[in-house]
C-alpha cells in the first residue's frame, strides 16, 4: 500500500480534524484533504464513519479511522520510523491520554459554555472554569516538559497535538469576549508553548487565522444559544 495513499475527511475550523493534519504533518506524509462542506455530511463521511458520524476520518487505501486521537495514534503507529508522536515510556504515555482525556472531556466543553451561556452568571462561571483548567494545565505543562519547549520536550507530541488544536478557537473565544486566558503572567509556560506550537512547520499552515475562525463562530454561538451543539 502506497504512504501516500492518504485521505483526510474534515473541515478547516474543525480543531479535531487539524489534529489528524498536524500528526501527517510531523511524519511527513502526503494526503488529499477533502472538505466537508459546513453543516452537512457527505455521502463519503456516512459510509466512512456510520457510527458517530463525525469528521475527522482517515482513509488509509480502502479502510477508515474515526476519531481524533485515534487517528493520531494510528498514524504515529503505522509509521513508526518516523519522529515518534507517543512519548516512549509507558508513565508517560498514560499521563499524556490522562491530559488528552482532560482536555476533551472537561475543559473545551467549559470553553464552549463561555459561547453557550446566555446569561452573564452562566458566562463567568464558564470563564472561571476555562482559567482553573488553564492552571492546571501550566502545571501539567511545567512537569511533562521538564524545562523544554513543548509537553514532549524538544518536539510536538501527543499532547501538544491535544491541546494545541484548540488554540485558534482559544483566541477566538479570547477576542469576541475582551479577555486574555494565556499570558505570561499566570500561565507563563503556556503562553511560550503557544507562541512555538503555531510556529512550527507542522502547524502554522494548518492553524486557522483567528478572524477567519470567528465568523465561523459567530455562527456557532448563534446555535449554540439556540439548540443545538457545533458539529466536531
Amino acid at each position: 500500500m502506497a504512504e501516500n495513499d492518504l485521505k483526510v475527511l474534515g473541515a478547516w475550523p474543525s480543531p479535531y480534524v487539524m489534529r489528524a493534519r498536524i500528526a501527517l504533518n510531523i511524519k511527513s506524509l502526503d494526503y488529499e484533504f477533502l472538505e466537508e462542506t459546513f453543516g452537512s455530511k457527505s455521502q463519503l463521511l456516512l459510509q466512512s464513519n456510520p457510527v458517530h458520524k463525525k469528521i475527522p476520518v482517515l482513509i488509509h487505501g480502502d479502510k477508515p479511522i474515526c476519531e481524533s486521537l485515534v487517528i493520531v495514534e494510528y498514524i504515529d503507529e503505522v509509521w513508526a520510523s518516523s519522529p515518534s508522536i507517543l512519548p516512549s515510556h509507558p508513565y508517560d504515555r498514560a499521563t499524556a491520554r490522562f491530559w488528552a482525556s482532560y482536555i476533551d472531556e472537561k475543559w473545551f466543553p467549559a470553553m464552549k459554555g463561555i459561547a453557550a451561556a446566555q446569561a452573564e452568571e452562566a458566562r463567568k462561571a464558564a470563564i472561571e472554569q476555562v482559567a482553573e483548567g488553564l492552571a492546571l494545565l501550566e502545571d501539567a505543562f511545567q512537569k511533562t516538559s521538564k524545562g523544554k519547549d513543548f509537553f514532549s520536550g524538544d518536539k510536538i507530541g501527543y499532547l501538544d497535538i491535544a491541546f494545541g488544536c484548540f488554540l485558534g478557537w482559544l483566541r477566538v473565544t479570547e477576542k469576541m469576549n475582551g479577555i486574555k486566558f494565556l499570558d505570561e503572567t499566570k500561565t507563563p509556560g503556556l503562553a511560550k508553548w503557544a507562541q512555538k506550537f503555531c510556529a512550527d512547520a507542522a502547524v502554522k499552515d494548518v492553524m486557522p487565522e483567528t478572524e477567519k475562525l470567528a465568523e465561523v463562530a459567530k455562527i456557532i454561538t448563534a446555535k449554540l444559544r439556540g439548540a443545538g451543539a457545533p458539529p466536531k
